[in-house]
């Protein structure tokens, strides 16, 4: 009953939007991920937002959410769009970088 089947796992995209870039959000979220076992990745995008795609269990992904509005100390976050996103090829979490 425990074991996870492969349609369990889904992917989402975020757009974090508000005080999140220099203060840290990226990293943040690479440790929440890396918490909820999640895989995929976060990069700062040019017009100052949060980018956010992660593949993991919807209970997780809805954590990740919940961590992702209230972001590391220093961050104001405005709003956090969510989007279904197909699934990639990743295995871990990491910051990329353009």
């Amino acid at each position: 009953m425990g074991s996870r089947k492969p349609q369990d796992v889904i992917a989402r995209r975020y757009f974090v939007e508000g005080r999140v870039q220099g203060v840290g959000f990226r990293y943040f979220v690479e440790e929440a991920a890396h918490e909820l076992g999640l895989a995929g990745y976060t990069r700062n995008l040019a017009d100052g937002r949060v980018e956010v795609y992660a593949i993991g269990p919807k209970e997780a992904l809805d954590e990740l959410e919940g961590r992702l509005w209230r972001g590391p100390r220093m961050a104001q976050v405005r709003r956090v769009e969510r989007s279904e996103a197909p699934l990639l090829n990743y295995t871990d979490f990491r910051i990329e970088y353009f």
